[in-house]
């Protein structure tokens, strides 16, 4: 799996956004691997679909962050998955939890990675006979209807 990303924002009050994609190489895409979903540690901030924030409001006042962003890895048919998230504005510009999030979703994507490489492949064929004994009490029956059609014929 390879993940990527940037943080972009414009300058001003525009909130940065993190535009992510997440890639299944085709081993793992043939190991039929389920989404992984985890809750990031990157906080989801108010008012998050518009893209800016003023000064004084909503992050950039008194603000304690109550929702986080959730991070899913794709599906094994797809393969690939790409999203934006609006990120809260900050003065500095820094935003360390995007990696550290991104971190967890890689271990709980390589716990479910260890499950399906630990359950092996299997390639099984079978067949069986009439018993030994159902043959004895069938040949009579057998022989004799065989005689029978040579006769008729």
């Amino acid at each position: 799996m390879n993940i990527e990303w940037k943080i972009e924002k414009k300058r001003g009050n525009y909130r940065p956004l993190l535009h992510y994609t997440v890639t299944l190489n085709e081993f793992e895409r043939g190991l039929c691997l389920p989404a992984v979903r985890v809750q990031s540690v990157i906080p989801k901030p108010p008012e998050s679909s518009w893209s800016y924030c003023w000064p004084g409001q909503n992050e950039r006042g008194e603000w304690i962050p109550s929702d986080w962003y959730l991070l899913m890895t794709p599906s094994h048919k797809d393969g690939s998955s790409s999203h934006t998230l609006k990120l809260p504005w900050r003065e500095s510009n820094a935003y360390p939890e995007v990696e550290e999030s991104f971190a967890l979703l890689r271990e709980a994507f390589e716990r479910e990675l260890f499950r399906a490489v630990d359950s092996a492949p299997l390639n099984l064929n079978g067949s069986m006979e009439m018993s030994s004994s159902m043959r004895k009490s069938v040949a009579p029956a057998y022989a004799a209807q065989r005689i029978l059609r040579a006769v008729n014929r």
